[in-house]
């Protein structure tokens, strides 16, 4: 099976990164052999519709499933149209996280687990406003 997973780095070794549309990269590896491809989220960039576009980006690489900790509602429907089943409760290094998975330690979702708008560390900060 070919098997997704959000990381913060480009390994196997890298830990993962439990935001989906926010992530730094997909670590994709096939859970039979262990290879892997990395492929550069190009949502942290994106000021709104990160996860979408982050979804958007895995649509056609034939992958299983997505392994994550949170996604919004909008990345959800992406995937789940695609046939992309998505399962939460990754911790630790990606390669960590393939033994999880192959174990059947993580849980399938059938809905989203966070809302749309679900900006974690997203590195935004309020404008000020001066007097009026």
């Amino acid at each position: 099976m070919k098997i997704c997973i959000t990381s913060r780095g480009t390994d196997l070794f890298s830990q993962c990164d439990p935001r989906f549309g926010r992530c730094s990269y997909f670590v994709i590896v096939d859970d039979d052999t262990m290879n892997f491809e990395t492929l550069q989220n190009p949502g942290p960039l994106a000021e709104g519709g990160a996860g979408i576009e982050a979804a958007q980006a895995l649509i056609g690489l034939n992958i299983d499933a997505i392994l994550t900790g949170n996604i919004g509602p909008n990345a959800f429907a992406v995937l789940n149209a695609a046939g992309i089943k998505v399962f939460t409760g990754i911790n630790g290094a990606v390669e960590d996280t393939v033994v999880q998975y192959v174990e059947g330690q993580l849980s399938i979702i059938e809905d989203a687990n966070t809302s749309a708008q679900h900006k974690v560390n997203s590195g935004s900060r309020p404008e000020l406003s001066g007097p009026k």
